[in-house]
Formats: structure tokens, sequence, C-alpha cells
């Protein structure tokens, strides 16, 4: 079967491009892992998102999904490992071992967390080791925890984190704090935030669960130990798009270059939409609108085909 769109991701830019798509009567795929991205990960309490004073990531894209769900689409939930370019058209191809191909593609599939790539991660990843406070947050009620990160996920992560556990340590690299004033207020007023600035984290250590970690002051230089029972690390994501191939190009942060008029890339008929591609900011709301001009631009293409 030959679709006339496939897209590939179910975060903020994939939904709304399908539903945008959907409203145009072609013949859709969507295929995503699951219906959340960051958005569920890290968005704990959004209130930019014109319409909510106040909602969280999870409970917004709820909203996404049973709107897109609403549409003539068909939906696959997979992981894709590979896109491959035969003459005008495209295969996806999964980890369940389908192939699916269509005229045209849209890359929504976000990013995922970066890691600190120090010793001890990898190792108590679910054993304390957490990229995601909504879900995991709860699990640490009584505890004191870490947050690596001082841009305004590590704040929010920390306010939420208030919320169950004895007290948070905010590590941030820098000698500057990068979050917003009004979260740095709101982390204070908790009265169970600390933080602490120019903290190079080396190790994390423990032994069946995180028990501390070892960080360097880089003002004093002396290494400090933090006795913890947890560690969240919010430092940044990194572009899923190892599937891409050479059908794209990437700037330095690994993030695919496209037209920022359409969303295309390098490759007729192939677009990337929402934090994959090397729009300058990853909000929400920007990569909704990202994802509904891709749609946009993908009904003219396969009109010019």
């Amino acid at each position: 079967m030959m679709y006339d769109l496939i897209i590939i991701g179910g975060g903020p830019a994939g939904i709304t491009a399908g539903i945008y798509t959907a409203r145009q009567k072609l013949n859709i795929l969507l295929i995503t892992k699951a219906f959340a991205g960051q958005i569920s990960r890290k968005a704990v309490a959004i209130e930019n998102y014109p319409g909510f004073k106040s909602i969280s990531g999870l409970d917004l894209i709820r909203k996404f999904e049973n709107h897109l769900k609403k549409q003539k689409i068909e939906i696959k939930l997979d992981t894709v490992r590979k896109i491959k370019k035969y003459g005008a058209d495209f295969a996806v191809l999964t980890s369940s071992k389908k192939q699916y191909h269509a005229k045209s593609v849209i890359i929504a599939s976000g990013a995922d967390p970066r890691p600190l790539e120090v010793p001890g991660e990898k190792k108590y990843i679910g054993k304390g080791v957490s990229y995601c406070v909504a879900c995991d947050g709860p699990l640490f009620s009584g505890k004191e925890v870490i947050v690596i990160g001082g841009g305004n996920s590590g704040f929010e992560a920390a306010i939420s984190l208030s919320n169950y556990v004895k007290k948070v340590y905010i590590l941030e690299s820098g000698s500057k704090i990068r979050a917003d004033e009004i979260n740095q207020k709101q982390a204070q007023k908790t009265g169970r935030v600390e933080v602490v600035t120019s903290a190079r984290i080396k190790q994390i250590k423990g032994k069946n669960f995180v028990e501390s970690v070892v960080y360097e002051d880089r003002q004093a230089k002396k290494t400090k130990v933090l006795n913890v029972g947890g560690v969240f690390v919010e430092i940044g994501s990194q572009p899923a798009n190892s599937f891409v191939g050479g059908l794209v190009d990437f700037n330095k942060k690994d993030e695919i270059i496209v037209d920022h008029q359409t969303g295309e890339t390098k490759t007729k008929g192939l677009f990337a939409a929402g934090d994959v591609d090397n729009l300058s900011f990853k909000q929400i709301v920007i990569a909704a609108g990202e994802g509904a001009k891709a749609a946009l631009a993908v009904s003219t293409y396969l009109q010019s085909k």
C-alpha cells in the first residue's frame, strides 16, 4: 500500500501535522513508539501554552492525542529504524520488521534526554537515576535528591519534586543560574530547594541504588560529596534522528537542517518538524506550529506531483 504521507513521531509536532493533513483528506500513517515525547517527561506544569493557565505535560499531550484520534488517520505503535528512498517515494522500516511506503514523510521524532556521560550513570538508571520527574518523582518521597541542570527544566523539576522529597539540590555546572526569575522565586518559596553552582559532576555512587554524587566545586577546586537517594538529569536533549541516514544534512547539534519556510530537508518530499530540526527555540507551541507548517507544505508538494 502506498500512503500519501507517513508521519514519524507522536509529540506536539507529529500530532499537529497529523490533524492538519487528515483534514486535507490525505491517506496518512502515523508511526510512534508512544504519544508522549519530552512534553510528558519534562513539562511538569505548563503555564505558557495558550488556552491553559496551568496544565501538566501529560494532560496536554493526552488532549493532543484525543484530538488526533478523532481524525481519519492510521496509527501504528512502533519504532522507526530506517528511511530509504526509492525514486520519488520513500520506504519506512520499523523495529517490528514492517515496511511502509509513502510519497512523502514528516520526521517529528523529537529529542531524547541528553545523558551526563559520567561513571555510574548507566549503572543506576532505574535505580535512582531518572530523566523523568513526572514519571518517577513520587517514588522518591521523603528522600534527598539532586537535579542536575540549572535551566528552566531543572528548576521546574525541582519545584515538582519538592512536593514529595525532603530536600532537592540543584547542581549547575556554570557560575550563574540560567532559569527564569519566576522559576527561581518559586523554587525558593518551597523551602526545600538548595542551589549549588560551579558544580561539575564526576561520579554517581551506591550499592544496589544511588547513595551519593561526587562533584567538583570548580570555584574552590575541591571534590565534594552529596549523600542523596536520587539523581534527576535535566541538562537538555539530543535529536532522535539516527534512522534518517544520508537523506538529510545535520548541523553541529545533530539537528536536521530544514528550509524554515516549509520544513523540507535537502531531499524532496522529506520534511522535519519540532525539536528534531534546527529551529532555534524548543517550545511546545513552536513544535506544534512547525508541525502545521510542514503539513501544509506536504499538501502543496503532493499537489505539485
